[in-house]
């Protein structure tokens, strides 16, 4: 994403507000301008956050756990690549 044409679009109220889990920079600097903006939200990295994917989250990692077990392979590949060495 482009922050210089963000922070402009939302200077200017071409869009009225956002809201980032992810910046280009991380931690972001003092001086980055989103950071200056009313109508900006900046989230550390829980957007996602809620009881129901906590709970959705669990089950998907349970379910690899029982996937591998029964020898099949994993559905949510983290490491593909380091698995076929």
């Amino acid at each position: 994403m482009d922050h210089k044409a963000l922070y402009n679009a939302l200077k200017s109220g071409k869009i009225a507000g956002v809201g980032l889990d992810v910046l280009e920079e991380e931690p972001p600097k003092a001086d980055e301008p989103l950071l200056t903006l009313d109508n900006v939200i900046i989230t550390p990295h829980i957007a996602y956050y809620s009881e129901a994917s906590e709970i959705e989250l669990r089950k998907k990692a349970f379910g690899e756990v029982v996937r591998v077990l029964k020898g099949r392979q994993p559905k949510y590949w983290v490491n593909r690549k380091e698995m076929s060495k």
